[in-house]
């Protein structure tokens, strides 16, 4: 397992961005992770600090506070402050930092300086997917006053005796967990080092308390697969993700209503099973054109494996999409990159990533739960270049 730190020195006003090198950006405060600062969950309710605008210790801030700055009313603070909607990103961005600048904090909020620093777990940095995540996260951390840190498990179980020492020293706020497993009992210690977690595509089902953001991926496999039913297949073959990957589980749900209301059978020797990665979608697609009669389009569970399919239908002297149609998951920058075009489904992977981060500060700092536990972004088909009619259709 790698881990890969934020520097504490960097200058705001020039920060990398998040992405395959391991490059992170601090955090504006410039903090180091080890020395927290004070900030608005660090006091007690009665016993209120100065805050980061200087003021003088005196009466704990209010909401009408927060609205007389803002300009605007108590009502709309406490929308803010309960993440319902009906207020631009503009206006909540600014009473957003208002609250944490003001240092507000609900009564009964536990009492701990934030170090303004969250962990990004993710499987790993090497692919655009992962790029795109950390990117989103990186960018409404900063957004927020935070920096990040990332880890990446390369499909390990997390959540050992020396990550979890490593977070406690770091006085991390929180943790966005992508695609990661825990380790049994894992819930529990984050609950002694008091850290809030949220769960970014999880693998599984988490604890009814923990905050889950993923992608409408049953909608998603339903859209592709009507889209080449649409266009006459009737043969398509489905390489999914990893079995227990619920959003891999999603799509093939999706995959199957689709020929369930196109009055076609299912035929399980076209599911094959995959890895997201390139290298799955080869072996599926190999497995899949070899049958007689082989299914004359796929619907491949990520981009990174309909890229495999290419390889696959190349080898083999199939045209796409005149011989073979292909559709993706995902739309990573590599859709436009391969020839043909890649038609896909959209998934807004970094919308998603900061949806994740707001959902986990707002916990962190301010101890508000969002108003909802499951949040699920829209997906949409985008149709290029390699779907069509089958052959002599």
């Amino acid at each position: 397992m790698s881990r890969l730190t934020a520097d504490p020195t960097a200058d705001p006003t020039d920060r990398p961005a998040a992405g395959p090198t391991g490059e992170v950006a601090a955090g504006p405060t410039g903090g180091k992770p080890d020395e927290p600062i004070a900030g608005p969950t660090g006091e007690k309710p009665d016993e209120p600090v100065a805050g980061p605008t200087g003021g003088k210790p005196g009466r704990a801030v209010s909401l009408a506070d927060i609205a007389a700055a803002a300009g605007t009313t108590v009502a709309t603070v406490s929308k803010v402050l309960n993440g319902r909607p009906g207020i631009s990103d503009d206006r909540r961005a600014q009473i957003s930092r208002l609250l944490d600048e003001r240092g507000y904090r609900r009564r009964g909020a536990v009492a701990r300086s934030p170090a303004r620093l969250i962990d990004v777990v993710v499987r790993g940095i090497d692919t655009q997917w992962s790029n795109q995540i950390l990117t989103g996260a990186e960018e409404e951390a900063a957004r927020l006053g935070a920096g990040i840190v990332v880890t990446a498990t390369h499909g390990q179980l997390l959540g050992n005796r020396q990550w979890l020492a490593m977070l406690a020293r770091r006085h991390s706020d929180g943790l966005i967990l992508v695609v990661s497993r825990l380790s049994q009992g894992v819930d529990g210690e984050l609950a002694k080092l008091r850290i809030p977690y949220v769960l970014l595509d999880p693998i599984g089902a988490g604890p009814q308390s923990v905050p889950v953001i993923g992608a409408a991926n049953f909608a998603g496999g339903l859209a592709a697969t009507e889209h080449l039913l649409q266009l006459g297949h009737r043969r398509i073959g489905i390489i999914t993700g990893e079995a227990d990957m619920r959003c891999s589980q999603e799509r093939l749900d999706g995959y199957r209503a689709a020929l369930g209301r196109a009055a076609v059978v299912p035929d399980d020797a076209l599911v094959r099973p995959g890895d997201f990665l390139s290298s799955g979608g080869y072996k599926g697609a190999l497995e899949l054109l070899r049958l007689e009669p082989r299914p004359t389009a796929v619907f491949a569970g990520s981009d990174l494996q309909a890229s495999g399919v290419y390889q696959a239908a190349a080898e083999l002297g199939l045209r796409i999409p005149q011989d073979l149609s292909v559709v993706g998951f995902d739309d990573v920058p590599l859709c436009g990159w391969v020839t043909p075009k890649l038609t896909t489904v959209h998934q807004p992977i970094e919308e998603m990533a900061r949806q994740a981060t707001r959902i986990l500060l707002a916990l962190a700092y301010r101890g508000t739960p969002p108003p909802q536990p499951k949040l699920e972004l829209a997906t949409r088909l985008v149709v290029r270049q390699s779907t069509a009619p089958p052959p002599g259709v």
